[in-house]
C-alpha cells in the first residue's frame, strides 16, 4: 500500500516577499489544472460528474469558492516551502 511521504517543511519560514507570490502560484496552479481538464473534455457543470465531465471549478480562479483557493494556496505555499528548505534562493530579477 502506498504510503505518502511529503517532505517536512512546516518548520520553514518564508520571507514576505515570497510570501506575496503564492497566490500568484495559486492561481497559475489553478489555471493549469483548468487547462488540462478542458483539454481531457471537462466542461463547466453545475456539480462534479465525472461521467460527464462536468465541474463547477472550470471558473476564473476570482471566481473559485473559497475552499477551492485555499487548495491551491496550500499547494503554491508548500511548494515554495520545498524550494527553500532545498537550498534554492528566489529572487525577483529580470526575464530572460
Amino acid at each position: 500500500m502506498y504510503t505518502p511521504k511529503p517532505m517536512d517543511v512546516h518548520h520553514i519560514v518564508l520571507p514576505e516577499s515570497l510570501l506575496q507570490l503564492t497566490e500568484q502560484i495559486a492561481e497559475n496552479v489553478h489555471e493549469n489544472w483548468a487547462a488540462n481538464r478542458i483539454a481531457e473534455g471537462w466542461v463547466y457543470g453545475p456539480e462534479r460528474d465525472d461521467d460527464l465531465k462536468t465541474t463547477p471549478c472550470l471558473v476564473p480562479y476570482a471566481d473559485l469558492p473559497e475552499e477551492e483557493k485555499e487548495y491551491d494556496r496550500h499547494t503554491a505555499l508548500q511548494t515554495l516551502r520545498m524550494i527553500v528548505a532545498l537550498g534554492y534562493k528566489i529572487e525577483k530579477g529580470n526575464m530572460l
